[in-house]
C-alpha cells in the first residue's frame, strides 16, 4: 500500500494529497463530518474569535468581611495561561451576596493579578468598582445577584489570575457572599452560589 493518496479534480483544477506520517509514533486519525456537508480544517491555527480554552470555578460556601479595603473572596479565583500574547480573555462572573442592615453598601471588584479591571472612570471622590451591593430594606434575609462580563487583553503568555474582591463602603458593617446577613437556621433563609469563568479568545 502506498504512503500517499492523491485526488485530482474531475476536469482540470488542482489536487489534494494525503500522505502518511514518517513514523508510527506519529499516527493520526482524520474524522470526516457526520453531517451531509462539512469542512475539514487544514490548519491548526485558530480563527479570530475562536474559544481556545475555558477555566471556571464555582463557590458554594460562604464568605464575610467587614473590611473597607478590597479583600479577596476565597474560592473565586481562576488562573489561565494564554497561548498567544495577541489573544484576549473573556471574563464573566456572577456574585450572590448581601449587606448588613438597611442602606449599607458594598463593592465588588474584578482583578487581574493585582490590577483592578472592569471598573468605572475616576470621578473626584466617587469610588471605582465593577459591581455594587446595597441593602434596601430592614429585612435581614434580603439578597442580590450581580454579574459582569469583560473582554480583557492581558498581552501575556504567562499564567494570569482573575479574582473577585469585596469591600464594605460603610465602616464596621458586613458584606456576605452566598448567604443573607441574618443567616438564621430556617428553611426560609437562602444559601446560594457564585462563580467566575474565563475563556481564551483567539486574536
Amino acid at each position: 500500500m502506498t504512503g500517499k493518496i492523491k485526488l485530482n479534480a474531475t476536469s482540470g483544477g488542482g489536487s489534494v494529497s494525503f500522505q502518511a506520517p514518517s513514523s508510527t509514533g506519529d499516527d493520526r486519525v482524520i474524522t470526516l463530518p457526520t453531517t451531509a456537508d462539512g469542512t475539514v480544517l487544514t490548519t491548526t491555527n485558530p480563527k479570530a474569535g475562536n474559544i481556545l480554552q475555558v477555566v471556571s470555578t464555582t463557590k458554594t460556601d460562604t464568605f464575610t468581611t467587614t473590611s473597607t479595603s478590597a479583600t479577596d473572596i476565597t474560592g473565586l479565583s481562576v488562573s489561565i495561561t494564554p497561548t498567544s500574547s495577541s489573544n484576549k480573555v473573556l471574563v464573566s462572573y456572577n456574585i450572590s451576596g448581601s449587606v448588613e442592615d438597611s442602606e449599607y453598601r458594598a463593592g465588588i471588584i474584578l482583578v487581574r493579578d493585582s490590577t483592578e479591571i472592569y471598573i468605572g472612570d475616576a470621578a473626584s471622590n466617587r469610588i471605582r468598582m465593577s459591581s455594587f451591593l446595597m441593602h434596601h430594606t430592614n429585612h435581614n434575609y434580603e439578597m442580590f445577584d450581580v454579574s459582569g462580563t469583560h473582554l480583557d487583553s492581558p498581552s501575556s503568555t504567562s499564567a494570569v489570575t482573575y479574582k473577585i474582591q469585596a469591600k464594605m463602603l460603610d465602616s464596621g458593617r458586613q458584606v456576605n457572599i452566598n448567604r443573607s446577613y441574618g443567616d438564621a437556621d430556617l428553611d426560609t433563609r437562602p444559601r446560594t452560589a457564585s462563580s467566575i469563568t474565563v475563556m481564551e479568545v483567539a486574536g
